[in-house]
């Protein structure tokens, strides 16, 4: 069942989204060589904590992390380790979000680390472009799966891969709610876009093979031909007119 928000509900939904988009803002000047998983997951701990707020992931199915910490071939949900150090030219995506008042956001971006390949940086791009590829279709009246059919369209347009085994899906008291949202497939299909719909639209794109293997921790889940992976995720709000993307600082 979609669960259409109030205004109310939107306006609430804001708060943690503001924060979280803060604190993977403030990631880019942060991450560098030589840090752990660990340390990224502990710095978005204590801002969320300072916020006055909790992690929408730690404990979310006995996720032992804060936020999902995922370098190169990790596509998602890599669990913080204070044995894995980031060296230099990885890339390595942060996926969180906070929970105020019972409200969830939902985000995730890709950093460098140091200096990455020209190849490394057009799958950060591409990535983030099949996003907002996506987003001209957040519109009422429009299929759910225009939105999945842009991202393909834009991420296949340079050779990438589209990770077909995770979604985007809907967001609001619960981290993960109707719809699924595909970043590939047929354009026409699906439910209606209306208005109060809150979706979390994430590419997720590799330089190779869309397949996926699971790691042995039982959360990682990496390209199966151990390419890297990139992952850009938005909180987007369905209104009468232009999409709001909550996620989404001024300037940003």
């Amino acid at each position: 069942m979609i669960i259409i928000k109030s205004e109310d509900d939107i306006a609430m939904m804001r708060i943690p989204a503001k924060v979280t988009a803060e604190i993977l803002r403030d990631l880019k000047d942060y991450i560098r060589p030589g840090l752990s998983t660990k340390d990224i997951d502990d710095f978005i701990d204590r801002r969320i904590t300072e916020a006055g707020m909790i992690s929408g992931f730690k404990g979310y199915g006995d996720f032992p992390g804060c936020a999902c910490i995922s370098p190169n071939e990790v596509i998602v949900h890599g669990i913080p380790s204070k044995d894995i150090i980031l060296k230099e030219g990885d890339i390595v995506s942060v996926d969180a979000g906070a929970i105020y008042k019972g409200w969830n956001s939902d985000m995730a971006r890709t950093y460098p680390v140091g200096k990455i390949s020209e190849e490394a940086e057009k799958l950060i791009t591409a990535t983030r472009e099949s996003f907002f590829a996506g987003l001209e279709y957040c519109r009422a009246g429009n299929y759910l799966t225009d939105i999945s059919h842009a991202v393909q369209q834009r991420a296949e347009a340079d050779g990438f891969g589209v990770i077909r085994d995770y979604v985007g899906h809907g967001v609001g008291r619960e981290l993960h709610e109707d719809p699924s949202v595909p970043n590939y497939g047929r354009p026409g299909h699906g439910p209606k876009l209306r208005p109060g719909m809150v979706l979390a639209i994430e590419p997720m794109i590799s330089t190779g093979s869309y397949e996926v293997d699971i790691l042995d921790d039982g959360w990682g889940a990496v390209t199966r031909d151990r390419k890297y992976a990139a992952h850009y995720e938005n909180t987007v709000v369905i209104t009468d007119g232009d999409p709001e993307v909550i996620t989404l600082l001024d300037g940003e």
